[in-house]
């Protein structure tokens, strides 16, 4: 089992954890390598009838880990490599055969919002924060955001968030149809379990007919709008303008 990413399950319903809790989750190459991993595990297991995606710790996820951002950005090569990875996980979650539950507290930030999007039903703590602060720091949102999002809360609000980085909480989640529910935190991932435990018992090839039609009818270019996210990020990773913003950043946390 991997360390920085928990992989149980019970009663047909795997529950994955994010689990760098001292870096808020943070996402790094070692985190995704293990994600993509656990996901495409869950998707191939028949066993597994549904999946619960949560942060152990503070928060759900505090998008890509700035700490390590020189090593993201050593070469064209690597850079491409990593963002790679990130849209890997949201083929796993969002183009794969199971459920995904996402149990969501504390910050879904950047790369952990875009998660939390892709998750087919999410369910947020009351105290959750969440932003994208992609653009304001000389990068670009991934995850099939630029599909996603707009279908969710239209064309205009999609603009607003990304591109402001505005921060909302759970209700404001909630209301622009971003979250299924809102719970307290204690109840979290009780709540989550639940959701799940429902989702296991009705026929599997059927609920994976609904995921797969609904999906890709709610955003039929997913792969070619991450193709595109793709390529903007990797320009954003290596423009010094982007490193310079960072590390100014870096200086005041």
């Amino acid at each position: 089992m991997s360390e920085v990413v928990l992989n149980e399950i019970a009663d047909g319903v795997r529950s994955i954890t994010l689990n760098r809790p001292a870096r808020l989750n943070a996402i790094n190459p070692e985190l995704l390598a293990a994600l993509v991993a656990a996901i495409r595990d869950a998707n191939d297991d028949p066993s597994t009838r549904a999946i619960v995606l949560r942060g152990a710790g503070r928060a759900f996820c505090a998008g890509d880990d700035l700490k390590e951002f020189d090593q993201q950005r050593r070469s064209p090569g690597e850079t491409r490599a990593y963002i790679e990875q990130i849209q890997a996980v949201t083929r796993a979650i969002v183009l794969g055969d199971k459920m995904v539950v996402g149990a969501i507290h504390g910050w879904a930030v950047g790369g952990g919002l875009e998660w939390l999007i892709n998750c087919d039903l999410a369910i947020l703590a009351e105290g959750t924060r969440c932003f994208f602060p992609e653009i304001s720091l000389g990068v670009f949102v991934t995850g099939g955001a630029t599909a996603l999002l707009p279908r969710i809360v239209g064309l205009q609000k999609a603009r607003e968030l990304i591109l402001f980085g505005e921060r909302f909480d759970a209700k404001a989640a909630l209301e622009m149809g971003l979250a299924w529910k809102v719970v307290p935190e204690a109840h979290l991932f009780e709540e989550a379990q639940a959701a799940a435990r429902r989702i296991a018992q009705l026929p599997a090839a059927r609920v994976s007919d609904l995921k797969r039609v609904i999906n890709r009818a709610a955003a039929l270019d997913v792969e070619g709008a991450m193709t595109l996210e793709t390529d903007a990020t990797v320009r954003g990773f290596l423009d010094p303008d982007t490193a310079a913003i960072i590390a100014k950043f870096g200086k005041q946390t």
